[in-house]
């Protein structure tokens, strides 16, 4: 089985949780050993894993160029000049017109999320409409709302089933203050998919009553994690002697509910003062954060080291001894898990998709700040506590594989291909929930 995937991030580049789920996902479907993904993305680095074939869509002609092998050969980032020519003899449309192109006649990406993010998303679709005439698949794949305008193109081109993935809705990025045109990308790509994958169930009943879509191709399916490096195992934790130590790492973005963490910080405080409290992180009320922390009179207590990436990340968890996840709308939620595999207990919102899934977390309402403090000054003051949660977690964590993930996305494909979609009560019973 052959998949035309798009997708906007793919580690070792990575700005958030859509990469890590890209790469689960990619590399679930690589397990299942019939199955041959081309990932599509704007900007590769080149340090991308070779389990897959990754084209750079920086490099894929728009524009007929006659340039020499030897001039190029060595220009690529992702495919080769022998997929360049190939993309080359199947540009359907005369772009000389748009302003950017390279002698190659390919339109440059800048990859991440630029200030003319719709320009890039609309020239990404231009560019799925080469791809979908010159490559062989089975189904596309796209992954969240900037590719579903290539996905939709390629489906137009290829006549293929295609199949989209939502990773989170605007509803969930904005607390409901939706905007117009980001909302109308993600409708036409809902109305226009033969299959929606949801990243939660919380996930899937947005999708099908905020965008209206059927509940038969709708399908809840659940994030997982990789297991632990070597490297990651043997980080030794640095802890801080009779003080605990409790982290935020995310965004700090009104999505995340950051504010709530910090009420809650206060309130702990107010009992204990053995307690320091972790904002790893970077975003948009940041600076917010750090005001109302002083203006709360714990700025003392309070540590904000910015945005963590690769092993930072896990030497965080590892030198925490609570990780506190208070998102006002989280479609899944990947962090909980990943501190789970350190033996660090998590405490969740209850508006988080990965509770459906984990059982050993605390849950609280994102609002419920009292709640929440109980839960961090419990799981800090309570040394048998701590060690169950912590033990029964790590255990429950442990069977959460993306290899198991890649086998359903796998049988969704089958059904997907078989036209038997709406039809077949054995998928329903077993898939649709």
């Amino acid at each position: 089985m052959k998949v035309l995937m798009f997708g906007w991030e793919f580690p070792p580049k990575i700005y958030g949780g859509l990469a890590v789920a890209s790469y689960g996902i990619t590399k679930g479907l690589s397990l299942q050993g019939d199955v041959e993904t081309t990932f599509c993305m704007p900007k590769p680095c080149g340090d991308e894993e070779k389990f897959l074939k990754i084209i750079n869509m920086s490099q894929v002609p728009v524009a007929w160029r006659d340039v020499q092998y030897d001039n190029i050969k060595n220009r690529f980032v992702g495919h080769t000049a022998e997929d360049y020519y190939r993309f080359r003899d199947h540009i359907y449309a005369d772009f000389n017109y748009m302003q950017g192109l390279d002698d190659m006649g390919c339109m440059g990406f800048a990859g991440g999320y630029p200030g003319n993010l719709h320009d890039e998303i609309n020239n990404f679709s231009i560019i799925a409409g080469v791809l979908a005439r010159s490559e062989q698949f089975d189904l596309i794949h796209a992954h969240d709302w900037l590719t579903f305008p290539a996905g939709v193109h390629a489906k137009m081109v290829s006549g293929k089933p295609l199949c989209i993935h939502v990773h989170a809705t605007d509803f969930d990025r904005s607390r409901g203050k939706v905007n117009p045109t980001v909302y109308s990308i993600e409708k036409n790509g809902m109305d226009h998919a033969d299959c929606i994958m949801c990243v939660s169930e919380l996930t899937r009943q947005t999708v099908i009553n905020q965008y209206h879509q059927d509940p038969r191709k709708c399908v809840a399916m659940h994030n997982a994690v990789y297991p632990l490096s070597e490297e990651y195992r043997n980080i030794v934790p640095k802890k801080i002697p009779n003080e605990k130590v409790v982290t935020y790492l995310g965004r700090i973005t009104m999505q995340k509910g950051p504010e709530y963490f910090i009420e809650a910080a206060k309130l702990v405080l107010q009992r204990t003062q053995n307690v320091r409290f972790c904002f790893a992180g970077s975003g948009d009320m940041m600076n917010a954060m750090i005001e109302l922390a002083a203006r709360y009179g714990i700025a003392d207590k309070c540590h904000f080291p910015g945005f963590q990436r690769g092993r930072q990340v896990y030497e965080c968890y590892k030198n925490s001894d609570v990780f506190v996840m208070p998102s006002v709308s989280e479609p899944f939620g990947i962090a909980p898990l990943e501190a789970m595999q350190c033996g660090c207990p998590s405490i969740i919102s209850k508006q988080s998709g990965c509770g459906e899934i984990l059982t050993n977390v605390l849950k609280v309402d994102y609002w419920d700040i009292h709640a929440m403090a109980d839960a961090i000054y419990s799981l800090c003051t309570n040394e048998g506590f701590h060690k169950y949660i912590a033990e029964e977690g790590l255990k429950e964590v442990d069977q959460i594989t993306w290899e198991k993930v890649g086998w359903r996305i796998r049988q969704c494909y089958d059904q997907l291909l078989a036209k038997g979609w709406f039809d077949n009560e054995e998928y329903l019973r077993n898939y649709i929930k």
